[in-house]
C-alpha cells in the first residue's frame, strides 16, 4: 500500500501540474484567461469522457499493467506540452495526458481495495498519496519552469519515471486475484445505483469549485496579495497541500460519526470558507485557501469507499467516478470562468463557485450510510500453483481472518 501510494502521488503530479503551468503560460506566451483555462479543459474533457470506459473495463478484466504505462504517458504529455510551441500541441499533448490519468485511477483503486482488503484507512492512505502529489505539482514546476522557463519542461518526466518503477514493484508485491473483481467473502451484495447517482453529483459539485479554483487561483493570488508568481504558486500549494491534512482527518472523523455525515458537515463549511477566498483580501485570503483545501479534502477518500460501497459488483466504475472524475469532471466549467473573467473580472467569475458546497450538502444528506461487503485481499501464496477457475472470485467466510473492512494491509497478505 505504500508503494501503491507513493505512485498514486507521482500521477497526481500531473493532474496539479497543468493548473501550476498556467501562469508561465500566460506570462511567456500572453494567453487570456479563456485560452488559459482552455488548457485546463484539454485536461479535463478526454479524462472525463473515457474514465468510465477505464473503469468498466477494470470491472471485467484485470490489467495492472495499465499503471505503470498510463503514469508515463501522463509525464510525457505534460512534459511534451509545455515545450511545444503552438497553441494546439500544447492542447493535444495536455489530453494526452489527461488520458494517461484517466487510466490510472480505476484500475489503481481496484488494485488498492484489494490490496489492502477493502480496509477504509489503507483507502485513505492511497488518496493521501495523490493529494501530496497534488501539493508537490506547484512546488515542481516553480522549481523546474520558474528557473528555466518553458523550455525546460521535459524536466517534469521525471516522477513518472519513479512512479513507473513503484507500480511496476507494488504490482510485484501484490498477488492480486485472476480476475477483476474483488472478492466477496461474505453478504449478498446488490449495487444502489440511486445512492450512488446522489453520490455522484456530490462529487461533481465538488470537482467544480476545486478544479476552478485551481486552475485561476495562481492568478488570482497575485491580484489579492501581490508578489507575483511567487503567489501564485504558494496559493496553489496551500490549496492542494491543505488536502493532505484534510484525507488524514476524514478518516478519524468518519470512525467516529460515520462518513455520509461527515460529507456533509464538510461541504457545509465549505461555503464560508469557498466565499472568503473570493472576497477577503491580503494574508487571511491564504487562511481561507487552506481552509477551503480542508473543506473539500476532508470527503475525498470517504467518497471513493462509499461509491465502491454503493457499486459493490462494478468497483472498476465507482473508482472511475468517484476517484478520477472527482478532478476531471470540473475543468469542463473552465472555459466558461475563463470567459466571465475576460468579460468582467476574475472576481465576478468565482463568486458563483461559493453556491456549489452548498448544492453538494443538500445532495449528502439525502444519502444513506451503506453496509459494505467484506472484501478478501490478494491471492494467498499457496494459491499460486493452481490456476484460477470460474469461481475464483468468491471465497467462503471461512478463510476469511484478517480480511474485514478494518484489516490492515499485511494481516491481508498473511504477514
Amino acid at each position: 500500500m505504500f508503494l501503491l501510494a507513493v505512485g498514486h502521488a507521482c500521477v497526481d503530479v500531473y493532474q496539479g501540474a497543468v493548473a501550476a503551468l498556467v501562469p508561465f503560460f500566460v506570462a511567456e506566451r500572453g494567453y487570456s484567461y479563456a485560452a488559459a483555462s482552455g488548457i485546463v479543459l484539454a485536461a479535463s474533457l478526454l479524462s472525463s469522457v473515457v474514465q468510465p470506459l477505464f473503469g468498466a473495463l477494470a470491472d471485467r478484466w484485470a490489467m495492472p499493467w495499465l499503471l505503470p504505462v498510463s503514469t508515463a504517458v501522463a509525464g510525457i504529455g505534460v512534459a511534451l506540452s509545455a515545450s511545444g510551441g503552438t497553441y494546439a500541441m500544447t492542447l493535444a499533448m495536455v489530453a494526452v495526458s489527461g488520458a494517461g490519468v484517466a487510466a490510472y485511477h480505476p484500475e489503481s483503486a481496484r488494485v488498492a481495495r484489494v490490496a489492502s482488503a477493502g480496509s477504509h484507512t489503507a483507502m485513505g492512505w492511497f488518496s493521501l498519496g495523490g493529494n501530496l502529489g497534488f501539493a508537490a505539482a506547484p512546488l515542481l514546476v516553480a522549481a523546474v519552469v520558474g528557473a528555466g522557463g518553458l523550455r525546460a519542461a521535459p524536466l517534469l518526466v521525471v516522477p513518472a519515471a519513479l512512479g513507473s518503477v513503484l507500480c511496476v514493484l507494488a504490482l510485484r508485491a501484490t498477488r492480486m486475484p485472476g480476475r477483476a473483481g474483488a472478492r466477496v467473502v461474505s453478504g449478498a451484495v446488490r449495487d444502489d445505483g440511486a445512492s450512488f447517482l446522489k453520490l455522484s453529483l456530490v462529487v461533481v459539485c465538488r470537482s467544480l469549485v476545486f478544479v476552478g479554483l485551481s486552475a485561476f487561483i495562481a492568478l488570482y493570488a497575485r491580484e489579492r496579495v501581490g508578489g507575483g508568481e511567487v503567489a501564485g504558486s504558494a496559493a496553489l500549494f496551500v490549496l492542494y497541500a491543505g488536502g493532505a491534512a484534510g484525507t488524514v482527518v476524514g478518516g478519524g472523523l468518519a470512525a467516529r460519526w460515520g462518513r455520509v455525515r461527515v460529507v456533509g458537515w464538510s461541504y457545509a463549511a465549505a461555503v464560508p470558507a469557498v466565499a472568503g477566498v473570493v472576497f477577503v483580501p491580503g494574508p487571511a485570503f491564504y487562511l481561507f485557501v487552506a481552509l477551503t483545501s480542508a473543506a473539500l479534502y476532508v470527503p475525498f477518500s470517504l467518497q471513493v469507499t462509499l461509491g465502491q460501497d454503493y457499486l459493490p459488483t462494478r468497483i472498476g466504475t465507482a473508482s472511475g467516478v468517484t476517484l478520477g472524475l472527482t478532478v476531471s469532471v470540473g475543468g469542463l466549467a473552465g472555459p466558461l470562468i475563463g470567459a466571465a473573467a475576460d468579460a468582467t473580472s476574475l472576481q465576478a467569475a468565482l463568486a458563483p463557485l461559493i453556491s456549489l458546497p452548498a448544492l453538494a450538502w443538500l445532495l449528502a444528506r439525502a444519502l444513506p450510510e451503506p453496509t459494505g461487503p467484506e472484501v478478501a485481499g490478494p491471492e494467498p501464496a499457496a494459491a499460486e500453483a493452481a490456476p484460477p477457475g470460474p469461481d475464483a472470485t468468491e471465497a467462503s467466510p471461512e478463510g476469511a481472518e484478517g480480511v474485514g473492512p478494518d484489516a490492515a494491509p499485511w494481516e491481508a497478505r498473511g504477514g
